[in-house]
């Protein structure tokens, strides 16, 4: 049941996510029922060319997609969001950990850039569906080094097709879910 001391603090975790101002998240939160996907974003599967082999995910965030690699020139498309100007990353990685309704931290990186916003969830904001991170998670590791990179669920699914971000790559949670089945622990993940 959603009582006004969940709704507010669903608000607060989404503005400090989303970067939207309070008045905006609480519209945010108001509409996000009525919410629908612009269809070239919605899972689909693809022609695609590039030389990765079979379950190597690839993200654009140019173009605001990520592929699961399916072989014979094609891919399942999902469309994301992406980090902001001089958040973004690219490189390769793999998936060293997976988790369902995980609970969220703010890295020292972002509670440096921005206090006001992050340093009251230094603590952590425990999982579940006012989670920033969303529905499920995907640890992105080089060697045995966290890179803090995560492909997630988000609470602001508005922004999927935008570079909004603090890096990570954000899918709708039923997105995420559905690809969270898809790929194995120990996959790759190449970020063009």
């Amino acid at each position: 049941m959603l009582n006004r001391r969940n709704f507010l603090s669903g608000v607060t975790a989404l503005s400090a996510f989303s970067g939207l101002p309070i008045s905006e998240a609480i519209a945010a939160k108001k509409k996000k029922k009525k919410f629908k996907v612009n269809p070239k974003y919605a899972p689909q599967t693809v022609s695609f060319r590039g030389r990765f082999k079979r379950g190597t995910v690839v993200v654009d965030p140019h173009k605001r997609f990520l592929y699961l690699i399916q072989g014979r020139g094609k891919a399942r498309r999902y469309g994301v969001g992406v980090g902001r100007a001089a958040l973004a990353w690219s490189g390769t990685a793999k998936i060293k950990r997976k988790a369902k309704w995980p609970s969220w931290t703010p890295t020292q990186n972002m509670i440096k850039r921005e206090p006001a916003k992050y340093a009251k969830y230094a603590g952590g904001v425990p999982g579940g569906p006012n989670n920033p991170l969303g529905a499920r998670a995907l640890y992105l590791y080089k060697g045995n080094r966290d890179t803090y990179y995560r492909i997630h669920g988000t609470t602001a699914p508005w922004t999927i097709g935008t570079a909004s971000s603090n890096g990570c790559i954000r899918m709708i949670n039923e997105h995420v879910t559905d690809l969270y089945e898809r790929v194995p622990i120990g996959a790759t993940v190449v970020v063009l």
